[in-house]
């Protein structure tokens, strides 16, 4: 088939391409590159995912309609996620080609994280930290929201799961690292898995200590070597190890991704903070073992919505005095 400029139709010169290897996969998957031939001629076949229509309810309902074949991956307290095709293909069925998570019941804290809003970065001085951000993660930690973390510790959920488990040298030493539940299990060049550690007294990077040291060394030694054992393709100098700041929830973890991952806002600068520089500044700290990052001022970003904006930094922005555990 051929166009009125006698140039060969797009669908004839598609069908043309005779694939010979992937490239590249980037943007978790979304987008690959194929090294190929037309006409004994290499070219390159870029095929991008393209994006979601969202212009009117009917269409979001429409896509939720067409989804088919979803198939469970896990769940966990509110939290679920599975694997989906968006529709089935003219005489089969289409390969799975959505990666679904489910948070329900939700709260409005998570509707604000998922929403669209402007994001400021913020300092929090270690006078911040004490007065305002540490009475805010008590409170959200007494409401419940480590229940799903404590169901994997405590042996109630996902334990099919576990790459590594490890008790370490003493109680507080033990951990145990999972897939995390945006990674599709299978796509190394996205790997995306989560160490949680048993221990409870530590709730973010706020509360490591220059004592910690030894057992932080021993967490990323120990994290290196499960995971390339349980994914031999890849080497140790392949993965990143970062902490967030502030985190989704206030128990201490550390996620483990492949280098090649591309960063988006959870790797991002004012959002992830690399194991190694934590533990290289916290050598360089001055002072005793019980010298700690709470004692340091971070800079992060947060959205408008996020009540740490509304109730604390938006305040002091106006200039507005705040008082003491204003987030009680």
């Amino acid at each position: 088939m051929t166009t009125r400029a006698g140039r060969p139709s797009p669908e004839a010169v598609i069908s043309k391409f005779e694939v010979d290897r992937l490239l590249k996969q980037d943007q978790s998957g979304r987008r690959i590159a194929i090294l190929g031939t037309i006409d004994e001629k290499q070219g390159i076949l870029i095929a991008e995912r393209a994006a979601f229509a969202t212009e009117t309810p009917e269409v979001l309902k429409a896509f939720h309609a067409a989804i088919t074949q979803v198939t469970n991956l896990g769940d966990n307290d509110i939290y679920r996620w599975y694997l989906a095709s968006s529709g089935a293909e003219a005489g089969g069925q289409q390969p799975p080609d959505l990666k679904l998570n489910l948070i329900w019941p939700c709260t409005e804290s998570h509707i604000k994280k998922y929403s669209e809003q402007v994001v400021r970065m913020v300092t929090e001085t270690p006078e911040i930290y004490r007065e305002h951000i540490r009475p805010y993660m008590s409170a959200k930690r007494e409401e419940g929201r480590l229940n799903w973390v404590f169901n994997i510790l405590e042996g109630r959920t996902e334990q099919e799961d576990v790459i590594l488990r490890d008790e370490g040298h003493g109680a507080d030493d033990g951990f145990l690292m999972l897939p995390d539940l945006n990674w599709d299990r299978k796509t190394m060049g996205s790997l995306h898995l989560l160490a949680l550690v048993q221990r409870r007294d530590i709730w973010s990077l706020r509360d490591l200590k220059k004592k910690h040291i030894p057992w932080l060394k021993y967490l990323r030694q120990r994290l290196l070597e499960g995971t390339v054992k349980m994914y031999p393709e890849l080497d140790q100098d392949q993965l990143k190890l970062y902490v967030h700041y502030q985190p989704t929830y206030y128990h201490f973890h550390i996620h483990v991704v492949n280098v090649m991952l591309e960063a988006g806002a959870t790797q991002a600068t004012g959002k992830a903070f690399g194991l190694e520089n934590i533990i290289s500044q916290l050598e360089t700290l001055s002072g005793d073992e019980d010298a700690s990052m709470a004692d340091v001022s971070l800079t992060y970003f947060l959205g408008e919505a996020s009540e740490l904006w509304t109730n604390v930094y938006g305040p002091l922005k106006k200039g507005i005095n705040l008082e003491p555990n204003k987030m009680r």
